[in-house]
């Protein structure tokens, strides 16, 4: 422990000498002993009290500004001091995790240190994360006001240890309890995910500040309780800050409600609150989502008209992520090279939509070119974009490559998203045993998603054996998994084993587990359509479906024929290639046809992966229509132009 707690405690002094040996320098208080004379207080010529006041502001400039050693210059030349000098220097010194033991030798030597002088020492303890040490000086400290029980509650509410926060919490009187320490249990207590907890501090706080308000709402959000976000929201009786609106509109994208997300935004613009870079990235991850082009491009010109927005790395970064996602590479590309600087996340972003793009080639040559310029290292979620690359090309012997690499060179372990793209490259190229014995090789327990992704590859080579297990070790880590129960189903399908169909579905029933219900999208005049499989409610209908067999006569003419495997329902050949030709995918590419302009690119976007059979359909509509047409599913976008796909016929 500090020296400090084991001397006696000084004389009261005012000012304080560098050297006994200068009178001047010298200002006697009245020391704490009742058995010494209270002689009048030598009062200093102002001049001297204005001198150290404004090398104070000085020493306070310079630790503002980072500047410690030119601080330490101004400290080390002052004639006199006060506690105020000796504090300022010390607020600096003790940020630095490096200079512990300078600030533990600078806080022992101030001649008469005050609440705040502890604060300081104690905040430090505490950043260092030595909570034996914080807490043990807490305790010793002679000085306690309500800084210093907050700073401990706070430190042990940000750690979790929420017992331990109460306990201190209880300890503390009524006078030093204040909004700050009120907040730091509530926020606590959100962390930890106890809402009980939280919300009957939040009832007994006596006064609710904008920062216990915005705790409710992300902690309500987290838990996926958005209907009681919604109604703290609805009822806060502060003035709501740019946190608590960013809190609502990122709940809504993360609880799959992004139209909900853009509508608050757009709300939170009318009340005047201009956005900052943490809530556009949530704005426009809700635009990726909604495939909400225009909204975006919205999004961008705000960002273009902010001085602080229009170099912000992570705005800049978001949109780019955001037009990669809505299909627009080259606007990506094009604001990517227009970055004056560029992180990590800004490379990972332009590597990761061109792999999503199916453009490898581009993808893997900005990657070496990050490498070659050095100034930027990868990072794992690097890696996952150059593995997906690889993935979506088919590129085995080079994501293997990479893979190995990845530790070798850069000292990258793999996590489970590298092992999940590389069971994925290995299965889709037909090399499942390799794929399984690469899961069996994982340092770690197999994660649901890799099972999963094996899965998928067994239907794509309809390996019933290996599926079979596949769905059986997903079905046990994660069992509400809709996608293993209806794979399962596809690879019996594909085989027409009908019995075993309906034991999967007959099972997947009384587990409760319900099949999210596939649908596809188009965006016309800004208005989205959505349709289903055998649509039955859009308005448009009639045409639609005679537009569609306009379009399969020509393509029968052109060689197409239906893949029935990709009907997954006993019924005949006849009903199921019209089930087929009533897939979502099929529904909005026809409504694109007949609203868009001849030879104007259709975008068309699916919650699920892109069927078969539509896969092939919609490479005969592209060169039956002389259009692009662009598909993005929930792994890839699908760009088919002239009768041919950008993937290869490998996804």
């Amino acid at each position: 422990m500090l020296s400090r707690f084991n001397i006696h405690q000084p004389c009261k002094v005012r000012f304080f000498s560098r050297s006994i040996g200068n009178p001047k320098a010298i200002f006697v208080g009245s020391c704490s002993s009742s058995s010494l004379p209270s002689p009048e207080p030598w009062k200093k010529p102002s001049s001297d009290q204005n001198q150290i006041f404004s090398l104070n502001k000085l020493i306070a400039r310079h630790v503002r500004s980072g500047d410690i050693d030119e601080a330490l210059r101004v400290f080390h030349g002052m004639r006199a001091k006060n506690t105020v000098t000796w504090n300022s220097l010390l607020v600096g010194i003790s940020k630095d995790p490096s200079r512990m033991k300078e600030a533990h030798k600078l806080f022992d030597e101030i001649p008469q240190p005050d609440a705040f002088s502890y604060n300081i020492m104690l905040s430090c303890y505490v950043r260092s994360g030595n909570f034996e040490k914080a807490q043990s000086f807490f305790d010793q400290a002679p000085f306690k006001d309500s800084a210093s029980w907050n700073t401990m509650i706070t430190a042990y509410a940000r750690r979790r240890e929420m017992e331990k926060a109460r306990e201190l919490f209880c300890t503390m009187t009524t006078e030093k309890k204040n909004e700050v320490s009120w907040n730091a249990m509530i926020s606590g207590y959100v962390d930890c995910g106890d809402l009980e907890s939280a919300s009957r501090f939040f009832r007994e706080a006596p006064v609710r500040g904008v920062v216990a308000w915005t705790a409710m709402i992300t902690g309500y959000m987290k838990a996926k309780k958005v209907e009681l976000a919604e109604g703290v929201f609805k009822d806060m009786t502060v003035e709501r800050n740019l946190v608590t609106w960013n809190a609502m509109i990122s709940g809504y994208v993360e609880n799959s409600r992004a139209e909900d997300g853009l509508k608050l935004f757009k709300a939170m613009l009318e009340e005047g609150t201009r956005p900052n870079s943490s809530g556009l990235s949530s704005v426009l991850l809700g635009c990726s989502e909604l495939s909400a082009l225009r909204f975006g491009r919205q999004i961008h010109q705000i960002v273009c008209k902010s001085s602080t927005l229009c170099n912000d790395v992570t705005a800049l970064t978001s949109l780019i992520s955001m037009y990669c996602k809505c299909g627009e590479l080259g606007d990506a590309w094009r604001l990517f090279q227009g970055m004056e600087m560029r992180d990590v996340v800004a490379w990972n972003a332009m590597i990761s939509g061109y792999a999503q793009h199916g453009r490898a080639e581009k993808a893997l040559s900005l990657f070496n070119e990050m490498r070659v310029n050095k100034k930027t290292r990868p990072d794992w979620i690097t890696f996952v974009a150059v593995l997906l690359a690889c993935n979506h090309a088919g590129l085995v012997d080079t994501g293997m490559e990479y893979f190995d690499s990845m530790v070798r060179d850069y000292r990258v372990e793999p996590r489970p998203d590298h092992y999940t793209c590389m069971v994925d490259l290995l299965g889709r190229a037909g090399k499942l045993e390799e794929a399984l014995k690469l899961i069996r090789s994982m340092p770690f327990k197999p994660h649901a998603a890799v099972f999963g992704t094996l899965l998928g590859a067994c239907r794509v080579h309809k390996n019933v054996e290996l599926g079979e297990l596949a769905a059986e070790k997903l079905l046990e880590l994660d069992p509400s998994n809709a996608a293993g129960y209806v794979q399962l189903a596809n690879i019996y399908a594909s085989r027409n084993r009908w019995e075993d169909v309906a034991r999967v579905r007959k099972r997947m029933k009384q587990s409760n587990v319900v099949k999210v219900p596939g649908y596809s999208w188009i965006e016309i005049r800004n208005r989205v359509h959505r349709f289903r499989s055998s649509d039955r409610i859009h308005p448009e209908l009639d045409s639609i479906h005679t537009k569609l067999k306009e379009l399969e006569k020509k393509m029968r003419v052109a060689g197409y024929t239906p893949e029935l495997e990709f009907a997954l329902h006993d019924v005949e050949e006849e009903q199921k290639e019209k089930l087929l030709l009533w897939h979502s995918e099929k529904l909005a590419v026809a409504y694109g046809c007949l609203k868009l302009p001849e030879g104007s690119r259709i975008q068309v976007f699916k919650n699920l992966r892109i069927c078969g059979d539509c896969h092939k359909a919609i490479e005969f509509m592209s060169e039956i229509e002389r259009r692009e047409i662009v598909v993005r599913d929930t792994t890839r976008f699908h760009h088919f132009k002239d009768g041919s796909c950008s993937c290869g016929g490998y996804w």
